[in-house]
């Protein structure tokens, strides 16, 4: 089965539509996670090259995609809510047991679960995240988060993506660009359109403005198999706490992908190569 043949549904969970698609079949359960801004579409690459083996759950967390928006945005859009939705959607869909992979915020999501509740989570995938968050990449974060795109079409956005993110992934052809683009935004009648409440800048903000809890504490409570994945270019996970992460935990296991910031698509080679050997050695 291919990630386009998975079957896309919702279920209302914690009060709130939420969307997800489910490739089925007897595998592994694995849960994807994405970004802040991201969606289920991120995954698809990933989850059809996964889906002859393993169960692909992917979602699309509240206030993104196709799931609902909050009323509350500060208090829907935590990652405790965000969390205690896959737990939900993992309960909707009779899933006991799962290896989760998150992307940056989906990888926090994927941090506090691992910690949080040992007997779901079997083993987790982090794509370019860790204990330590770096101010430089949430900061670049801040200048386009909850903006409108404001370009007439979508070759426009590949262009805008690539004048900004360019120097992170410097092999991205045009068509990789346009691809991008297409993943991001959504398309309102042919125009980009944000794909993402944009009142998640809102909630955002004021969690850059709290006081930082020490992941640390965190990932030391994290008892399952890790494999951490780090964009060589990125600005959010340094080389120096990947190291730090793979002192603290040396059963660990880690790539770097090259030309790649954050973060990368998990449809490298050394990506694809990492995820499956780390997946088919937790489920032996």
């Amino acid at each position: 089965m291919n990630a386009g043949s998975a079957k896309r549904d919702e279920a209302t969970l914690n009060g709130r539509r939420l969307a997800y698609a489910d490739s089925g079949g007897g595998g592994p359960a694995v849960l994807c996670l994405p970004g802040l801004t991201r969606t289920m579409a991120d995954y698809a690459d990933l989850a059809g090259h996964l889906a002859s083996r393993f169960r692909v759950i992917r979602m699309d967390c509240r206030g993104r995609g196709r799931s609902e928006h909050a009323d509350d945005p500060l208090a829907e859009y935590t990652l405790q809510v965000e969390g205690s939705d896959a737990v939900a959607l993992l309960g909707h869909l009779g899933i006991v047991r799962a290896t989760v992979i998150g992307t940056s915020r989906g990888g926090l999501i994927g941090m506090g679960l691992a910690a949080g509740l040992p007997d779901l989570v079997s083993a987790l995938v982090l794509n370019d995240i860790g204990p330590v968050v770096e101010r430089t990449g949430l900061d670049f974060i801040m200048t386009y988060l909850g903006r409108d795109p404001a370009v007439p079409d979508f070759e426009s956005a590949a262009a805008k993506l690539r004048a900004s993110l360019g120097g992170a992934f410097p092999d991205l052809t045009e068509a990789a660009w346009l691809a991008f683009a297409r993943r991001t935004y959504a398309d309102d009648g042919g125009r980009p359109a944000l794909n993402y409440d944009p009142r998640r800048r809102d909630a955002t903000a004021a969690a850059l403005s709290a006081a930082p809890a020490d992941l640390w504490d965190l990932f030391a409570a994290i008892r399952c198999p890790i494999l951490a994945i780090r964009g060589e270019n990125s600005d959010i996970l340094s080389a120096a706490t990947l190291n730090e992460m793979a002192r603290r935990r040396p059963d660990m296991a880690q790539v770097t992908v090259g030309n790649r910031g954050h973060v990368p698509f998990l449809d490298e080679p050394e990506a694809v190569t990492a995820i499956d050997a780390f997946l088919e050695r937790c489920a032996r």
